[in-house]
């Protein structure tokens, strides 16, 4: 989900579970030392991220105390773990960040023997994740989607397909684009016909110049906001993630969402064990019991991010939804979709040096 962002209802669910979870999270080595003595899991998961009543069950099913945690974004997660600040049993990074851990040795190879239930993952997102995680040796999937133009069918009376439309100025001042280095430059890349995960310095200074050219169209550069302002009627196109696309069709039936056909960015969030952690049985219990596919259908609802669960799936009863190509886009649609990949320190300095010069402009 991430991936780049923090949801605006973090906080809300942070309470939830600080009074659902009997004093919520613990941080510092000793709490974690005397978790591991208690018969404990701790979990350390993106905020409004799970459902607070699947921990419960978690609990009474097993008789294992959930010591929960919650981050807003991978850059934030990563020191904690990198550093053993606090260690935590299981923890769920975006794609690109999980092979940066385990490019760094901070994660162990999950037993998979313990997670029976892992059978329940669609065999395609199984694939995709082994471009970050070859062998699927160090992740279980948990939840994925796409990012694609969110735009209201009453302001715009064209066909959209393209990213190129986040260029047109009959739009001008009606246009939402991600404050994020790597979800605003993916966008011109795709549209430009380059993997987002380029190395190539031009290529990166060609899309950043296309992001410079588009910069007087824009209305504004948000993360969350993009959520609001089109639930509101407050522009007409929006670049978004599809969980958060579910959602604002709830809100207002009058959006629609697609992915452009040159192309996107398709996310995975999965489950890993680092290597610091206390209890790892008990975070492969936890995995496996994430992979059920009653408690994946229950998360889905509630954080509305598509499940890689084929059985979850199976179980939603709106068949609009069950069937709906942004939950569950086929797979032409994401053939020209990538996972994002870590692509390294120096490269990831090129990219905010050309972020920076788009924002700066």
């Amino acid at each position: 989900m991430k991936k780049f962002i923090a949801l605006a209802l973090a906080g809300t669910l942070t309470a939830a579970l600080l009074s659902g979870c009997a004093g919520g999270a613990k941080s510092g080595n000793g709490d974690t030392e005397k978790a591991a003595d208690a018969g404990e899991v701790v979990v350390y998961n993106w905020g409004e991220y799970l459902d607070p009543d699947v921990i419960d069950s978690f609990e009474e099913e097993t008789g294992i105390k959930v010591v929960y945690d919650e981050f807003e974004t991978n850059e934030i997660m990563y020191p904690k773990i990198e550093t053993g600040a606090v260690a935590y049993d299981v923890v769920c990074p975006s794609d690109y960040m999980i092979q940066r851990m385990i490019e760094n040795d901070l994660l162990q190879e999950i037993n998979m023997d313990n997670v029976p239930n892992i059978k329940n993952i669609d065999e395609e997102y199984m694939k995709w994740s082994e471009e970050f995680d070859p062998g699927n040796k160090y992740s279980v999937p948990y939840c994925w989607g796409t990012v694609g133009i969110l735009y209201n069918k009453t302001m715009v009376d064209e066909e959209v397909t393209s990213w190129s439309i986040l260029w047109d100025e009959k739009y001008k001042d009606n246009i939402l684009m991600q404050d994020s280095v790597r979800d605003a430059l993916m966008v011109p890349l795709k549209m430009l016909g380059y993997s987002l995960n380029t190395t190539n310095e031009d290529e990166i200074a060609e899309a950043a110049q296309l992001l410079i050219d588009q910069k007087p169209l824009v209305q504004a550069y948000v993360i969350d906001q993009v959520r609001d302002k089109m639930i509101g009627n407050e522009a007409a196109l929006g670049v978004i993630y599809s969980g958060e696309a579910i959602y604002t069709q709830r809100e207002n039936p009058d959006l629609e969402y697609v992915i452009p056909e040159e192309g996107s960015n398709i996310w995975i969030d999965s489950w890993v064990i680092p290597k610091n952690a206390k209890n790892k049985e008990n975070a492969e219990k936890f995995i496996n019991y994430m992979c059920e596919p009653e408690v994946a259908l229950k998360n889905f609802d509630f954080i509305t991010y598509s499940t890689p669960n084929k059985e979850g799936r199976a179980l939603i009863e709106d068949e609009d939804i069950r069937n709906s190509t942004i939950a569950f886009p086929t797979p032409d649609m994401t053939k020209d979709c990538e996972t994002y990949k870590y692509l390294g320190d120096e490269v990831d300095n090129i990219y905010n040096e050309y972020w920076n010069k788009v924002k700066s402009s």
